[in-house]
């Protein structure tokens, strides 16, 4: 059984219309480095990490997906006012001519998400390595979102955003510590 509150890990808010700015945020929605790619790599890479760290996988992959839940809002609240023009204008054509505002996953030029993006070698510091490159990734694009921006409300959530990837990161960090020191004392993998 389920319990659904409808309640987003961090207030969304947006000043105005602004679809262009939706193109970009789109990136951390279908993107390379985005939420979904984040969370799919996480949730899958559980399977062969030492048990010491699966806890640490399931939180920040299942976190990803709330963050993804904010990006769809924040994309949505961009979009939802625009005039089919405005998408046009805003390099949204293709988008609006396939889904109309409803969002869908692709990057910000527009590729479609893909399992590609997903990393998992089985080999737990290699997998934590590229865990800790997506996180920085992903850190670095919400930087130059912000840079981008000039809607307050919007960079208050995509703040939030950013600083969370650099949780994400340091948590991954200690991880490869814990299972480096783990590697002196016995083989875990």
């Amino acid at each position: 059984m389920w319990y659904y509150e409808k309640k987003l890990q961090y207030p969304v808010k947006v000043s105005t219309c602004n679809p262009t700015l939706a193109k970009f945020l789109i990136e951390q929605y279908g993107g390379a480095d985005g939420e979904l790619a984040a969370a799919l790599r996480y949730l899958n890479q559980r399977y062969t990490i030492p048990d010491r760290v699966i806890g640490l996988l399931t939180d920040i992959g299942t976190e990803e997906f709330a963050h993804l839940e904010m990006i769809a809002t924040m994309v949505y609240k961009l979009t939802k006012d625009a005039t089919a023009e405005q998408m046009k204008a805003a390099g949204l054509g293709g988008h609006y001519a396939n889904h109309d505002k409803a969002l869908f996953y692709h990057n910000a030029a527009g590729s479609p998400w893909t399992a590609t993006y997903i990393q998992a070698k089985g080999d737990p510091i290699a997998d934590l390595y590229e865990d800790i490159a997506a996180e920085e990734k992903a850190r670095a694009t919400y930087q130059w979102i912000i840079n981008m921006s000039d809607d307050p409300d919007l960079n208050d959530g995509l703040k939030f955003l950013r600083e969370r990837e650099v949780v994400h990161s340091q948590r991954f960090r200690e991880a490869v510590e814990i299972l480096k020191e783990e590697q002196g004392k016995k083989k875990f993998f």
